[in-house]
């Protein structure tokens, strides 16, 4: 009898040990066969903490025991760097160069053949490129450079006979605000030739011009002349170069150079538009 007391209890602890992993299969078995409604989704591993499998059995920090890496899962890995596009483009130029190199150092057919097909994707793009940018600025007006400046030949000469009639209306009124200063030296070839075309400009637009000889000599176009007296550095001029010309602002009294040396009339006219009508930059 005293056996069987003790070997009674010793049993009795023995099924209470082997009780947990029986009720535990019986659940798993539960569980294994309730009808399931599809894969597993991030969102599912938010739901409350299971106490028998993250507390009774400590199956260790599974998803569906720790919530907060279900939601660092849930967000999705942190996407990779991207390249900067410049640092794309130069490796591009150097893998061209150095297939190039290889091509050239070791002509075989297959780096030939490498060379000419790497050579071939970037000529494709660049083509992509080009055809893309000249879609873009006909549809982008304050892109497209040639309606300022037309470089076909229809709207070209258009341009050039606005501009040419601007340009006959500002010498036509020049006269009400500017003068001409016209420096020259009786012993200058350059100025014997240059002197008849400001005299021409002058008779033609009204323009009153003062003729001012550097070394005291007459002027045929110019009999009326002035000897200088320092009105050429006055002028903002340097170097005492003839044949000069400069207009001078009776609004603001200040000199505007033309230039130097020897110049047709249309350049003259030219400058002087450039110069009164046309702000840095606005023509080009």
């Amino acid at each position: 009898m005293r056996k069987t007391a003790y070997v009674f209890p010793a049993v009795l602890a023995l099924v209470a040990q082997t009780a947990t992993p029986i009720v535990a299969t019986a659940q798993d078995a539960q569980t294994s066969s309730a009808p399931t409604t599809g894969a597993f989704t991030p969102t599912s591993a938010l739901s409350p903490r299971d106490a028998f499998y993250c507390e009774q059995r400590k199956l260790g920090s599974w998803f569906y025991c720790d919530p907060d890496k279900a939601r660092e899962m849930a967000k999705g890995k942190p996407a990779a760097p991207t390249v900067p596009a410049a640092k794309q483009l130069a490796a591009i130029s150097e893998q061209l160069d150095e297939l190039k190199a290889r091509a050239i150092l070791e002509p075989t057919s297959e780096n030939l053949a490498s060379y000419m097909r790497f050579q071939r994707e970037q000529l494709d793009r660049a083509s992509t490129f080009a055809d893309v940018w000249g879609r873009t600025v006909w549809q982008n007006p304050d892109l497209d450079y040639t309606l300022e400046r037309p470089i076909n030949s229809l709207g070209k000469q258009t341009w050039m006979t606005d501009r040419k009639a601007a340009k006959s209306s500002t010498m036509q009124g020049l006269s009400q605000r500017y003068g001409v200063f016209y420096f020259y030296s009786s012993n200058c070839s350059a100025c014997r030739v240059f002197s008849p075309i400001v005299r021409s400009i002058s008779d033609q637009y009204g323009l009153e011009v003062l003729a001012v000889s550097m070394d005291g000599g007459g002027n045929e176009a110019f009999p009326r002349f002035a000897v200088n007296t320092g009105q050429y550095q006055r002028m903002g001029l340097t170097g005492n170069q003839v044949p000069a010309l400069v207009l001078f602002d009776t609004q603001t009294k200040q000199p505007i150079p033309i230039g130097y040396g020897l110049m047709a009339a249309d350049e003259v006219m030219d400058r002087i538009f450039t110069l009164t009508q046309t702000k840095p930059g606005s023509d080009y």
